[in-house]
């Protein structure tokens, strides 16, 4: 289960605006934006589940088919029947194992999804001073750009849900776009990929796409998608338009998106400088882009909206902060020295922390048991720890490279790539340039598991 963090927020201006029995077009969008955005949410969650109803219909068929092929393979004796077979048996299972991994990437992203759902529902928030006083601050800057950055699990979409939620209530429209979402052929395509965020912002928005009225095949893609944020969604209302981009590291691995893409975001946060007509344009466009990693691929300095703008680092919770995570979770005064008992087992994580406090409330294991199998098969974080270790499975380098971490006591030095792709699943703390683990929940888990 994962939580929401939950803060009063004030809005002067909201507050002393004259009451009105009736609420303008836009007024009334912006009341039910955030509604909106959780129903998307379940409409998202209904359609992977669909997909992965078809998918393990499809598993369970070609688990049967490898298995009958497999069987034929055992029992018969001609050599070149037996080698017909032996082909046959090694392409089923390559299928077999492409369906497994696709199943297990949806499920990864509906529990994602589920979690943020949760999230919402139950309210619950605890506060990072200095950083959402930082982003509230930043959000109502002319052109502005928020990057927010931290290993997964680690409350970054939360956060973002925070933003977006404050820039409402300053009367802003909002429109976010999970990356994650976006299916692979979307991605395959620059053309495709902007024509999607065009039509999916100014649904948003509930505005029709309008997209044959304004995208001309005499310019070039990033061109049309220029003209039409700025002449069409830009233009549509004086009031600012807050973009949110959430889980952008999808984009890395797709070259022939992410460095036109980048230059893109680039090229709107500039015109915002402008203090001509256009400029005034693009001052109404506030950005957030948020992701787990830093290793993104190289890009020219002056193309990359990841060296300018306002950045967020989310950490861990600090021992304050998890005893205030406890107590809206209703845990008890009694229960504060094992929070700290498992502290010294998961840190501060926010995930984890929160698993360990709702098994704490339900107080049918003690703490002792708790912590004695939290690191086994038995254990309350069995199911984070298989998936992290699926990871580590699907990428050898990883594997090899997250041994070295986990089998000694002191730092190591990595591949840049390795280190970083271990830095955003969560899995090790950066000591200068080396990797130590997250937490001894990982040390005493995975040193078992590679060992």
């Amino acid at each position: 289960m994962l939580f929401l963090w939950h803060g009063n927020i004030q809005n002067k201006n909201v507050q002393n605006r004259p009451k009105s029995s009736m609420l303008d077009s836009e007024d009334q969008i912006q009341l039910n934006t955030a509604q909106l955005q959780q129903q998307r949410r379940v409409a998202s969650l209904r359609r992977l589940q669909s997909e992965i109803d078809l998918l393990e219909k499809a598993y369970a068929l070609q688990s049967q088919k490898v298995a009958s092929i497999r069987k034929e393979w055992q029992l018969e004796t001609d050599p070149s029947r037996k080698f017909q077979y032996s082909h046959q048996l090694q392409e089923a299972e390559q299928t077999l194992t492409e369906l497994g991994d696709k199943l297990k990437a949806l499920e990864q992203e509906v529990q994602a999804i589920a979690d943020v759902i949760l999230a919402v529902e139950q309210g619950i928030y605890v506060t990072r001073p200095p950083h959402e006083d930082k982003c509230y601050q930043a959000i109502t800057q002319p052109g502005a750009l928020i990057r927010i950055k931290a290993p997964q699990k680690m409350g970054k979409t939360l956060l973002l849900e925070k933003i977006l939620n404050y820039a409402r209530q300053q009367g802003y429209r909002t429109a976010k776009l999970d990356l994650k979402l976006a299916e692979v052929e979307i991605l395959k395509d620059l053309k495709t990929f902007l024509q999607w965020i065009c039509v999916d912002v100014a649904d948003s928005l509930e505005l029709e796409p309008q997209l044959a009225k304004h995208w001309q095949e005499v310019f070039g893609v990033n061109k049309n998608c220029t003209r039409y944020f700025q002449k069409y969604l830009l233009s549509s209302s004086d009031k600012p338009l807050v973009l949110a981009i959430d889980n952008f590291e999808r984009l890395f691995n797709y070259p022939e998106i992410f460095p036109q893409f980048c230059l893109l975001l680039r090229g709107w946060y500039e015109a915002a400088k402008s203090s001509d007509h256009i400029g005034n344009i693009w001052k109404k466009l506030r950005l957030v882009i948020v992701h787990s990693t830093e290793s993104y691929p190289s890009l020219d300095i002056n193309h990359s909206p990841f060296n300018v703008g306002s950045t967020i680092e989310l950490l861990e919770f600090n021992l304050q902060q998890v005893i205030e995570l406890a107590n809206q979770n209703n845990l008890g005064k009694q229960r504060e020295q094992d929070l700290s008992a498992f502290m010294g087992l998961i840190g501060g994580h926010p995930y984890l922390m929160q698993q360990a406090i709702n098994h704490l409330k339900n107080q049918q294991v003690t703490p002792e048991e708790l912590l004695r199998l939290a690191p086994t098969e038995q254990g309350i974080f069995r199911d984070h720890l298989r998936q992290q270790f699926q990871h580590l499975q699907r990428n050898p380098q990883l594997e090899l490279g997250y041994k070295k971490v986990v089998m000694t006591n002191t730092p190591v030095m990595l591949d840049t790539e390795v280190t970083f792709k271990l830095h955003s699943l969560g899995l090790v703390k950066l000591v200068s340039n080396d990797c130590v683990p997250s937490c001894d929940l990982y040390r005493q888990y995975f040193s078992n598991r590679l060992g």
